[in-house]
């Protein structure tokens, strides 16, 4: 087994069954036995902006769940090398067609929210979310807006040691993907133009959306590793990153120490790795305090991390609940959660990382570090299990 730092944790390579995998930790153990967390390189300038402001940071999660087929249509959500290939009339949003919702995705969100210890509404209902954008060819998303199937949840992050509020989770549908052409960065501003596949559209999604809990970007990746292990744990999302299966959005503003009120939000779209999380929440918590250190008024706004610059910049002025127009979805009927079907998704809950780490703390004395790389995913915990069975212990 090799040890090495690489990003915001530390990287385990093993060898299981003969494959080598990667496992990722959110810290590693100290000398003392504690574990720590891995500093990250931060500016004089945002060093400085922690003198003054206090951040405060909400996270959107993204993760696609890992079901056969597309939320309302039987497309396969298997990827396809040729674009365009895995769509039909329902799923490109023709006339005349009409969405058959997919019971595994209600599954699925159901078995994620009970997870994140979540109240499973037993009356839920779909809403169309208006807006134009070419990967999305209905120019509506089928999402969930005032009653979705879960709410009032929690996650425990076990390095820092806070507990994250989970405000609500929901069942959703996802874009399709541009491509931008012309340019190096592939970025929309400076292409020529831009590629549209659809496979990708109408793929079940759930949007886990966090209180804002969270105070720095240590933390914000912490909180998206631990929800990725979770997930993965219960089936419900592979949570490839590099695949585009999780996605986040986090919310950053300031407030002066002391104060009460939240500051301006500002929204840092798609990230990609846990490592653009923490970076790009710390230089944007040392652009707004520059901002307004100098006089400026912020605005609510969706900006994007250039992963080159280390910077964010500036995509749109956000818009706010009423551009999307939200309405109930007529073509859906409203969705009821019989007690049987929430006992038996409830019953096919493993158990969870942070019961096991402290089941191999308390039961094999494992450390602290120890008990995390052995719960980090659920084939390492499993393996771990069967080699005690045989009397590996």
């Amino acid at each position: 087994m090799e040890l090495g730092f690489a990003g915001f944790g530390v990287t385990v390579l093993r060898r299981v069954r003969g494959r080598r995998t990667v496992v990722s930790l959110a810290g590693g153990k100290s000398k003392g036995g504690a574990v720590r967390q891995k500093k990250s390189s931060t500016s004089q300038g945002y060093l400085d902006a922690l003198e003054k402001y206090e951040p405060v940071v909400g996270i959107e999660v993204h993760a696609q769940l890992a079901t056969k087929t597309k939320a309302f249509c039987s497309c396969s959500t298997k990827e396809s090398k040729l674009p365009n290939t895995n769509v039909c009339p329902v799923c490109m949003g023709h006339p005349g067609t009409l969405p058959v919702l997919n019971k595994s995705v209600v599954d699925l969100a159901i078995k994620a929210g009970l997870a994140l210890n979540c109240e499973i509404a037993k009356f839920s209902k779909f809403d169309r979310k208006n807006y134009f954008y070419p990967d999305t060819p209905k120019n509506y998303q089928i999402s969930q807006y005032d009653i979705p199937i879960a709410e009032h949840g929690s996650l425990d992050l076990p390095v820092s040691g806070c507990t994250v509020g989970i405000t609500r989770l929901h069942m959703e549908e996802d874009a399709g993907k541009l491509t931008h052409m012309g340019s190096g960065s592939g970025r929309i501003a400076d292409s020529t133009h831009s590629l549209v596949d659809y496979n990708r559209s109408g793929t079940a999604l759930i949007e886990i959306v966090s209180e804002p809990d969270l105070r720095s970007g240590v933390q914000a990746a912490e909180y998206g590793q631990e929800l990725q292990k979770v997930l993965r744990f219960i089936g419900a999302s592979d949570c490839n990153m590099q695949d585009g299966s999780l996605r986040l959005d986090v919310n950053v503003s300031i407030r002066e120490k002391g104060a009460s009120e939240f500051g301006t939000k500002i929204e840092i779209k798609n990230l990609n790795s846990f490592g653009s999380v923490q970076k790009s929440i710390e230089h944007e918590i040392e652009r707004q305090a520059a901002a307004l250190n100098a006089g400026e008024k912020l605005q609510q706004e969706t900006r994007f991390w250039d992963e080159k610059g280390l910077k964010t910049l500036l995509m749109r002025v956000k818009e706010g609940e009423a551009d999307y127009r939200y309405f109930p979805e007529p073509d859906i009927p409203p969705l009821k959660v019989s007690d049987e079907v929430l006992q038996s998704v409830k019953d096919a809950i493993p158990e969870l990382p942070n019961v096991r780490r402290k089941r191999y703390q308390e039961t094999y004395g494992l450390s602290d570090y120890d008990a995390m790389l052995m719960s980090d995913d659920k084939e390492t915990s499993d393996f771990f299990e069967q080699s005690v069975d045989l009397g590996g212990a």
